[in-house]
């Protein structure tokens, strides 16, 4: 049990972490529903009723969106795009798909290497970009799920003022949609911009995100 810990002790705990803020979410964002519906007179939710109400969906739905947006787009970048000293980048020469050696394809595979990079074909070609595909896969279905429960969250708002109520395609057209979407997007890519550019000068020892301590400012795609 100690091995399987400290072997997935990095997955563990952010998975931890995650569930922590996703409950500690719900209840901060409960107080502060049921204090808005204290003040309009209406009834108050429970925890069950919250967490499954489109109010609390479309908060967590448009954060988790952003984050696979912002992994998404870092994948694809940096195939192709490459940022001089940083640890997240690679070196120039490997701009590009590289080739099936680089990425042990073919006959550089080995019993080890996972079935579908052995198999060629179609499934190999997916399986090449299976995390790119994931990504943008859930990138979607937070998205769509975020549009939704906006939608829904938007009419409430719209009927309790006694205003036109709107179609979902109107909704991906409103400001609403979009002050809740942009918001978000704008903090993603700036967090991993920062990432990119002040690794290349600062470090962090022991981390694989951090250049070795020693390492010149100009090294590329080397960790420690």
């Amino acid at each position: 049990m100690r091995r399987v810990l400290r072997d997935n002790g990095l997955g563990l705990a952010f998975g931890v972490l995650f569930l922590a803020a996703l409950v500690g979410q719900a209840f901060a964002g409960l107080a502060e529903f049921n204090e808005t519906q204290r003040a309009h007179g209406e009834p108050v939710a429970s925890f069950w009723q919250f967490v499954t109400s489109s109010d609390f969906v479309v908060e967590v739905a448009e954060n988790w969106q952003s984050e696979y947006l912002q992994f998404l787009l870092f994948i694809l970048a940096t195939v192709w795009l490459i940022q001089r000293g940083s640890p997240e980048s690679k070196q120039p020469h490997e701009i590009g798909g590289e080739t099936d050696e680089q990425q042990r394809l073919g006959a550089h595979t080995t019993k080890d290497s996972p079935a579908w990079a052995r198999a060629g074909g179609w499934r190999t070609a997916v399986y090449s970009n299976s995390l790119g595909l994931l990504m943008a896969a859930l990138f979607l279905l937070s998205w769509l799920a975020q549009s939704l429960a906006g939608l829904v969250v938007y009419n409430n708002d719209q009927l309790s003022h006694q205003q036109e109520q709107v179609s979902w395609p109107q909704y991906l057209a409103s400001a609403d949609f979009w002050d809740r979407t942009l918001q978000n997007w704008q903090s993603e890519f700036l967090a991993i911009g920062s990432m990119v550019v002040l690794s290349i000068y600062l470090r962090q020892r022991g981390s694989p995100e951090s250049k070795p301590v020693g390492a010149p400012h100009v090294t590329t795609d080397e960790s420690g």
